[in-house]
């Protein structure tokens, strides 16, 4: 702790027009609208602020945690008063390369991607303009929906690496795309900066009408008009989670103000005043019984914060799906402590 209030005391003397926010809420920094105060929540508004934050904080042997849209995180009600937060939120350049491909910063979101995508007569991102998160975000689980990743429209991707201070430039084959993962969840201290798509010629209007099919799906089949962090589970292999939770009777199921959407299974959403803990609750109670009802454990979609974070499980062992601070192992072995 010592350590972080000197770094945030550093930042501010170095970098006095940043937007640097103290003991913020992340309640209204996520879809989720849950959870308590974070120490510190930074949010640059260019890439080269964004590298020099992660530079003074490895002074002090400190990585941060890098938060995009937040519409599929979890914080707990008690907050993380050791963390410090980078936002991509206002990473949001945008424009065509000379060769026809769209440039993006992490903070673009995949809506207004698939948008701009559109109206320069590029087809491939359809599937994306319904969907609430970042670049960033949706390059490290690799979101798709409706047959499409972003793995199939990316070219390129330029990331920080947080241990070694450095820029690389990866080529989709070394991002190491799966279904809803990347080599960004697997190795820690990977900043995604932007990313490069390339996408091929199409008729404007036929992408527009695609993207108003899918979005009007989006709208009669999920909860879009209350807080989640939407999708909940991974859909397992040769199955649905929505369907296996349904089965399960487990529809409509509720802990406090957390529910499984009525609307849809797939979903747990915040009626009001949900804590993460009714979530957690909600959450473990719905991997039980599926278990018990189908053999299969749902594994958790969302992240989940802080990653050591355990209730008490008689279910499956099969630990909530989360991820730590990135970098701070391997920023602590790099800086020679």
């Amino acid at each position: 702790m010592e350590n972080l209030e000197k770094a945030i005391v550093r930042i501010k003397e170095a970098m006095p027009g940043l937007e640097l926010l103290e003991n913020e809420n992340m309640s209204a920094h996520c879809s989720f609208k849950i959870g308590g105060p974070v120490r510190a929540l930074a949010i640059p508004s260019e890439v080269s602020s964004l590298s020099k934050i992660c530079y003074l904080l490895k002074e002090y042997q400190l990585a941060p945690y890098i938060l995009g849209n937040g519409t599929n995180i979890l914080f707990p009600d008690e907050g993380l008063k050791d963390l410090f937060i980078i936002s991509t939120a206002k990473l949001t350049k945008m424009f065509l390369l000379p060769d026809g491909a769209i440039y993006a910063e992490a903070g673009v979101s995949l809506a207004k991607l698939a948008s701009f995508a559109q109206q320069n007569g590029l087809k491939g991102l359809e599937f994306a303009s319904g969907i609430p998160g970042s670049v960033g975000g949706g390059l490290i689980m690799n979101a798709g929906a409706y047959g499409g990743e972003l793995k199939d429209a990316v070219e390129s991707v330029v990331l920080y690496y947080l241990p070694e201070q450095r820029l690389y430039e990866l080529t989709k084959e070394q991002c190491s795309f799966g279904y809803r993962s990347s080599l960004f969840q697997k190795m820690g201290g990977c900043v995604i900066l932007s990313a490069v798509f390339r996408l091929e010629k199409g008729d404007g209007e036929e992408i527009a009408a695609q993207m108003r099919r899918l979005n009007q799906q989006r709208r009669d089949k999920q909860p879009l008009d209350l807080p989640s962090a939407g999708s909940a589970f991974k859909r397992p292999e040769g199955n649905y989670a929505a369907a296996l939770i349904d089965r399960a009777g487990l529809k409509g199921y509720r802990v406090g103000d957390a529910q499984v959407s009525e609307k849809h299974a797939g979903f747990v959403v915040n009626l009001g005043k949900a804590s993460s803990h009714d979530v957690h609750l909600l959450m473990r109670h719905v991997r039980k019984k599926v278990y018990e009802n189908s053999g299969i454990a749902l594994e958790p979609e969302m992240i989940i914060l802080p990653p050591d974070y355990r209730l008490e499980d008689k279910g499956p062992a099969v630990p909530l799906h989360s991820v730590s601070s990135p970098g701070a192992e391997e920023a602590q072995e790099h800086s020679g402590s």
